[in-house]
């Protein structure tokens, strides 16, 4: 492909911008390639994309006509250049995603084991025992990862201070928030993390907020479920949020999303503060 692109303009291919949609784990290691071969890539929400082709009256989709719309969008818009995740970040992300993966397989193996006749209990149990293993040794390779990059480090540093986030949670952020700086601002880090609301408005007659956005990181939202709630008792700006949305008889579930929301808000400031968590400061910074 960079080939094809090199062949395509008279300068070479860094004349050439890219632009995909992004597409979870099937879009990432064309679009990292090319960034490390010099290349501008952009990578987009496909809705934005699918927006863009209704706005111009596209009525068949195939794969020859979503590539031209593609760049089309690519050449009106110009979107903006994607920052592609240090060698760290994007070993962190790897590793962050096999822990998963293990303890899932682990979870489904338990779940089993419940209901297990007694002829497979041993292969089960042993299978458990070898996903413990695993486990455990992603775990000592998540930690060796963030301790030999400085950044991750100072990073990492940085958000133990944070009372809520633990050594479980912590990667899962540093891995997919990755630099602080790629967001303009915590509204953006908070979209991004499906936490923000969803309002719906029209007139006199519809005003109804459905929760939060279904569009976002699913992943990075799951991973602040339960430390928000700890962060509800133990951490001072979360805890008094906590007992004053409760004061308004808020329900439950409101209640923690937007204590995570909180809870992102703080672990934002004090990343891009550079400074470790001080209650009063942020208090006073209106996180």
């Amino acid at each position: 492909m960079l080939l094809w692109l090199s062949a395509q303009v008279p300068d070479g291919h860094g004349g050439v911008h890219v632009c995909m949609e992004a597409t979870g784990a099937y879009h990432e290691a064309l679009a990292l390639f090319l960034h490390d071969q010099g290349v501008l890539v952009s990578v987009v929400n496909p809705l934005q994309v699918k927006r863009f082709a209704e706005s111009n009256m596209v009525r068949n989709k195939t794969d020859d006509g979503d590539a031209k719309c593609l760049a089309r969008f690519c050449q009106v818009q110009q979107p903006d250049r994607w920052e592609a995740p240090t060698p760290g970040v994007r070993a962190l992300q790897a590793l962050v995603g096999r822990l998963e993966t293990l303890q899932q397989m682990r979870q489904a193996e338990c779940n089993r084991l419940e209901v297990a006749h007694e002829s497979v209990r041993a292969s089960i149990v042993k299978l458990i025992a070898e996903l413990d293993g695993e486990i455990e040794q992603v775990r000592k390779q998540i930690d060796k990862t963030i301790d030999d990059d400085p950044d991750l480090k100072r990073r990492d540093e940085l958000l133990q201070t944070v009372p809520g986030l633990g050594d479980k949670t912590i990667p899962q952020l540093l891995a997919y928030i990755g630099r602080p700086e790629r967001f303009k601002s915590v509204k953006a880090l908070i979209a991004y993390a499906k936490l923000a609301p969803m309002i719906k408005q029209s007139g006199i007659s519809l005003n109804k907020h459905r929760g939060t956005h279904p569009m976002g990181h699913t992943a990075l939202k799951q991973a602040l479920y339960f430390p928000a709630m700890v962060a509800g008792r133990f951490n001072p700006l979360v805890a008094a949020f906590w007992a004053r949305l409760k004061a308004q008889n808020k329900p439950g579930k409101l209640i923690v999303e937007a204590c995570m929301h909180k809870l992102l808000a703080i672990a934002y400031g004090v990343l891009r503060s550079g400074k470790p968590f001080d209650a009063n400061h942020l208090k006073h910074a209106g996180a």
